[in-house]
């Protein structure tokens, strides 16, 4: 349920509050706006009535949340949520593209795609050490050398790190690397790894499953909020549908349906919804038309040549095209492209 203070409740006044629905059990929420202060609170609802919170001549209303998700939900936060990360913000006005290969293959790729992303506009650098892959023969990462690498293309470059965890045993391991931590699509629901994301204090990057519904989806970002984790973007990678000529289809009706129904940010990847480089492009300008707070995308200097991916990953000079026709979109559509703030390398 929600509780809506009135506009100048005191912090005795939102204290008296919290403490009477903590002492029933509730986990209590604060979202504190301008002009008023909301707080959530999780709970049993049958304890409600002996409450009985709208007696409080400080209280305003008392709102039930009536979907299964309510830290997620629009009606907990109204306002959009700003996701801070470094001297970066997802979530505004800003468009943050995130770019790098599949997979770090070793220390002079990662350093050499950094600094070519860098320099077409990107501001995160993204790349796997830990691959979950379909075959087990298939290469799965360099763990924690990759991260290591990474780490140092960071200093070289300024751009932050965002990387895939795959196990709740490497958390720990990942977030001293990495300033973001993503969940694939095939851990989606992987709640044991979501709750102990939770704990981390790292913002979280979750990619939709791929025959995930839309509350499903929202239900995962529950979890990691409901640990403490305020800091989760949705990230929309296609879904599996009959569809066989693209390698998934790009869901991007989400953007403004989780825009309605979340105040998280959203971030499309055009290069796993597609599987094809030559569609990247296009469908990166149509989820920033969407209103998309980013894009996540896959670029390789030897696509051809790449352990895993290479298909649906651009080269540089391909990146440097699509970014300089996004700067164009994004001023139409009053927004601008982020940049990296840190002069380094």
């Amino acid at each position: 349920m929600i509780v809506v203070l009135k506009m100048g409740s005191t912090v005795e006044q939102i204290e008296e509050v919290s403490t009477r629905l903590t002492e029933e059990g509730f986990k209590v929420h604060l979202s504190q706006g301008v002009e008023r202060t909301i707080m959530g609170a999780i709970g049993d609802r049958t304890r409600l009535e002996a409450l009985d919170l709208e007696a409080l001549p400080f209280v305003d209303k008392v709102v039930p949340i009536l979907a299964p998700y309510k830290l997620v939900s629009r009606e907990f936060h109204p306002a959009d949520s700003i996701i801070r990360i470094g001297d970066q913000e997802i979530g505004g006005s800003r468009v943050h593209v995130m770019a790098g290969p599949c997979a770090v293959e070793s220390r002079d790729q990662i350093l050499e795609t950094a600094q070519a992303v860098r320099e077409a506009g990107a501001t995160f650098l993204r790349g796997g050490a830990f691959k979950p892959r379909t075959s087990p023969y298939s290469f799965q990462g360099l763990e924690e050398e990759g991260l290591r690498y990474l780490a140092e293309a960071r200093e070289k470059t300024g751009l932050l790190v965002i990387t895939e965890v795959i196990d709740a045993r490497d958390v720990s391991l990942v977030a001293e690397y990495a300033d973001v931590l993503q969940i694939g699509a095939r851990n989606m629901q992987n709640f044991i790894l979501l709750k102990e994301v939770a704990k981390c204090g790292k913002p979280v990057l979750l990619k939709r499953g791929p025959s995930a519904t839309l509350e499903e989806w929202m239900m995962a970002a529950e979890y990691i909020m409901d640990g403490g984790n305020y800091q989760v973007m949705f990230c929309e990678r296609g879904i599996r549908t009959f569809e066989s000529y693209t390698r998934n289809t790009l869901d991007l009706s989400m953007v403004p349906a989780l825009h309605a129904l979340s105040h998280l940010p959203v971030i499309i990847d055009p290069s796993h919804g597609t599987g094809k480089w030559h569609l990247v492009h296009p469908m990166a300008k149509a989820a920033l038309a969407a209103g998309a707070d980013g894009l996540i995308v896959e670029v390789h200097h030897h696509p051809e040549k790449a352990v895993s991916d290479g298909k649906q990953s651009l080269t540089p000079e391909r990146f440097k095209v699509m970014m300089a026709d996004l700067a164009k979109l994004t001023s139409a559509l009053d927004r601008e492209l982020g940049e990296v703030s840190k002069r380094v390398g």
